[in-house]
């Protein structure tokens, strides 16, 4: 089933609830990086809700190209997507999206079993994090809420971005946590690759070891291995597609390249077939 969308307006949540989850935020800013980000995501599901109030119509918008229609079983917080993604999509196939690496059931990575060499954070690299394919600042930009939306804490400071995105833009927090667009990644190649773009990268300048995962940032492009090249490229496709987003001409001619370079294969059509079923509708670029 699928639904329009609009600006979320939001249900009621108790005093409580909201006062920990500003309490959560408050926490996870003093915290080192790489310990951060589940602290704020367990504090924005707290502050946002999982689930749309009951009782309300189906919400309405506009993206950058037109009407967009959103699947009923998109998860309501990035917590809730990551737990889906670790044990509803992958739980028979534990291993990291770029480099191979075979994972355990706490998300931890034996890099040894990989040939995975950090090129930094040995802490960071040995664990598993949910990447988004198109980044959520992509999405942001393309849907014009990144840098045209503010909104305004409780102390009355103004915000943007990420946050400001997932608040305000029903679009964007659908997006941002739609499974097919997430996967798990080293959590070093996630935190390097940032919100670069795909690309290719001239010579071979390796920094993690066997993983063929190139990051230049002169350029400020990634060249991922070949054998994901298809997998990432029928993700823009579904997700420009899905939502309305803008990719360049020669972003979707070097995706449709990709894509026939490097065709579907089981597992991908397998984990595909698994993401329809939760969230109702399938990436119609996997064949």
């Amino acid at each position: 089933m699928a639904r329009t969308s609009k600006r979320r307006t939001g249900g009621k949540r108790s005093l409580g609830v909201v006062v920990l989850g500003l309490i959560l935020l408050a926490v996870a800013f003093i915290l080192p990086p790489e310990q951060r980000e589940p602290i704020v995501d367990l504090a924005r599901s707290l502050l946002q809700g999982t689930e749309s109030p009951k009782g309300t119509d189906p919400p309405r918008s506009n993206g950058p190209q037109g009407t967009v229609t959103l699947a009923e079983g998109i998860p309501g917080s990035f917590e809730t997507s990551k737990r889906l993604l670790y044990e509803e999509v992958h739980p028979d196939h534990r291993e990291t999206f770029y480099c191979g690496c075979p994972y355990d059931s706490d998300r931890d990575i034996d890099l040894k079993r990989c040939g995975v060499t950090p090129r930094r954070s040995r802490a960071r690299a040995e664990r598993v994090e949910a990447e988004h394919v198109m980044p959520a600042y992509a999405i942001g930009m393309s849907l014009g809420c990144w840098e045209k939306d503010v909104c305004t804490d409780s102390d009355g400071k103004a915000f943007g971005g990420r946050e400001c995105c997932y608040e305000k833009d029903d679009v964007f927090r659908a997006a941002h946590n739609d499974l097919h667009n997430l996967q798990p990644a080293v959590g070093e190649v996630n935190g390097d690759r940032s919100n670069m773009p795909f690309g290719e990268v001239t010579g071979e300048p390796r920094e993690y070891g066997k993983c063929d995962m190139e990051v230049d940032t002169e350029r400020d492009v990634v060249e991922p291995p070949p054998e994901r090249r298809g997998d990432i490229a029928r993700t823009y496709l579904y997700m420009a597609s899905t939502y309305g987003l803008v990719l360049s001409s020669a972003e979707r001619k070097q995706y449709e390249r990709w894509s026939q370079e490097d065709p579907p294969d089981a597992w991908e059509r397998k984990r595909n077939t698994r993401i329809a079923e939760i969230q109702g509708r399938a990436n119609p670029f996997i064949k």
